[in-house]
C-alpha cells in the first residue's frame, strides 16, 4: 500500500503539471509571436509525440521494469519545462512541447504497470485503478486554477520553472521510494489506455480470440478527443486578450469542467445503465454545450463548462465499459491500444483543424459537429449491431 501511495503522488504531480499548463500555454505562445494556426499545431504536437512514446514504453517497461522509466519521465519532463521558461521563439515552444509529450508518455504506463504488480487479487487491482482515476480527476480540478494563479504572481518564466523543479524533485523522490522490482504477477498484465490516462487489465493465459472491433467504435474516441482538443485550443485563446485576468478566468473555467466530471463520476448508480444509453446521453449533452458556446453567448461559460464536465463524467466510464465488453477475452490490450491511438490522433487533429479554420467558423461549432458525428456512430437500441458482442449493452429495444 505504501508503494501505491507513492505512485499516486507521482501521478498527481504529473497530471497537475499537465493541466496547470492549459490556461498558460496559449497566452505564452502569443507573447512569443505565435498565431492561431501555429498554436493549434503546438497544442496537437504533444499528443502526436505522446503516441509513439506510449507504444515504445509498453515494450521497454515489460523488459526492464517500471522504476527507471518513472524516474526518467519525471526528471526529463521537469528539465524540458525549465528550458521552456527560456523559450524566445514560437518554434522553440513547439519543439519543447513535442519533447514533453514523448517524455511523459512513459510515466502513466510505468506507474500503472507497477500498480498492477502490487497484488494478484482482482479486487485489489480494481481498487488501485479506481484510486488512479480519482487522483487524475482531483489533479485536473485543482491545477488549471492553480496554474493561472501562479502565472499571475510569477509570470510565465517563473511558472514554468516552478513546475519544472516540482517534477524534478518528484523524480528524485521516485528514485529513492519506488522499489527496484515488483512482485511477480500471477496473470498476464495487459496495458490499456482510457481518455487522458491508462489502466491495467488482467486476463488469463487461456483467453481465446474474439471478434474484431468494428471500425465505427474506434472513430468514437477520435471524434471525442478532437472535440476536447478544440476546447483546450479555443478557450485560452478566446480569453487571451484580457491579460492575467483572462488566464485566471481560463483556469477557473477548466477547473469547473473537471469539477463537473467529478460530480457525475461519484454517481456510481449510473454504471447500472446500459453503456450505449450513457454514451448517447453524454454525447448529446456535450454537443448542446458546444453549440451553446458557439451560438448562445447569453449563457455564462461557467455554467456551460460545468455541464459539459458532468457529461464527460458519464461518457468516459461508459466508453471503457463498451470497449471492455465488445473486445472479448484475450483482446483487451489490443483493443485499448487501438483506442489510445485513436484518442491521440484525435487530440492532435482537433487543435490543428481549429487553428486552420478559426477565421472561417467558430471552433466551438467545429467541436459541435465532431460530437454529432460521434453520436451518429452509436447504433439504434435494438438494431442488433452489437448482438455478436454484448446485447445487454444496448438495453431494451425501442
Amino acid at each position: 500500500m505504501k508503494t501505491a501511495l507513492w505512485l499516486y503522488l507521482f501521478l498527481f504531480f504529473a497530471y497537475f503539471d499537465l493541466h496547470a499548463q492549459y490556461p498558460i500555454l496559449t497566452p505564452f505562445a502569443i507573447s512569443l509571436g505565435a498565431g492561431p494556426a501555429f498554436i493549434g499545431w503546438m497544442m496537437g504536437m504533444y499528443s502526436l509525440t505522446h503516441l509513439p512514446g506510449n507504444l515504445l514504453a509498453g515494450v521497454l517497461i515489460d523488459r526492464k521494469g517500471s522504476r527507471r522509466y518513472i524516474v526518467y519521465s519525471l526528471v526529463a519532463a521537469g528539465l524540458i519545462l525549465l528550458l521552456q521558461a527560456y523559450a524566445q521563439l514560437p518554434w522553440h515552444l513547439l519543439l519543447l512541447r513535442a519533447a514533453s509529450g514523448f517524455a511523459l508518455a512513459f510515466l502513466s504506463p510505468a506507474c500503472m504497470s507497477l500498480l498492477a504488480s502490487l497484488s494478484s487479487d482482482s479486487v485489489k487491482q480494481g481498487k488501485y485503478m479506481s484510486g488512479q482515476g480519482i487522483v487524475h480527476t482531483l489533479a485536473s480540478v485543482l491545477s488549471p486554477a492553480a496554474g493561472a494563479f501562479i502565472v499571475a504572481k510569477a509570470g510565465f518564466s517563473g511558472t514554468f520553472q516552478s513546475l519544472g523543479w516540482l517534477l524534478i524533485a518528484t523524480g528524485v523522490m521516485a528514485f529513492f521510494s519506488v522499489p527496484k522490482a515488483a512482485r511477480k504477477q500471477t496473470a498476464q498484465t495487459v496495458s490499456a489506455a482510457a481518455g487522458d490516462g491508462r489502466t491495467e487489465a488482467l486476463i488469463s493465459p487461456e483467453a481465446v480470440t474474439a471478434k474484431p472491433i468494428p471500425f465505427r467504435y474506434l472513430l468514437l474516441p477520435f471524434f471525442i478527443a478532437s472535440a476536447q482538443g478544440v476546447l483546450f485550443f479555443e478557450l485560452p485563446l478566446s480569453q487571451a486578450g484580457n491579460g492575467n485576468k483572462g488566464i485566471l478566468s481560463t483556469g477557473i473555467l477548466l477547473s469547473l469542467l473537471s469539477l463537473g466530471a467529478l460530480v457525475t463520476l461519484s454517481m456510481l448508480f449510473l454504471n447500472r445503465l446500459p453503456a450505449l444509453w450513457r454514451i448517447s446521453a453524454a454525447l448529446l449533452g456535450m454537443a448542446l454545450c458546444f453549440f451553446g458556446l458557439a451560438a448562445v453567448p447569453l449563457i455564462p461559460p461557467a455554467v456551460v463548462l460545468f455541464l459539459m464536465g458532468t457529461a464527460k463524467g458519464v461518457l468516459f466510464p461508459a466508453m471503457a465499459a463498451l470497449f471492455i465488453s465488445i473486445s472479448g477475452p484475450g483482446r483487451l490490450g489490443r483493443t485499448f491500444s487501438l483506442q489510445s491511438i485513436a484518442t491521440s490522433l484525435g487530440a492532435f487533429a482537433g487543435p490543428v483543424a481549429a487553428g486552420q479554420l478559426r477565421g472561417l467558423v467558430s471552433p466551438y461549432f467545429i467541436a459541435f459537429l465532431l460530437i454529432m458525428l460521434a453520436l451518429l456512430l452509436i447504433p439504434r437500441p435494438g438494431s442488433g449491431k452489437l448482438s455478436a458482442y454484448r446485447p445487454d449493452l444496448q438495453g431494451p429495444a425501442i
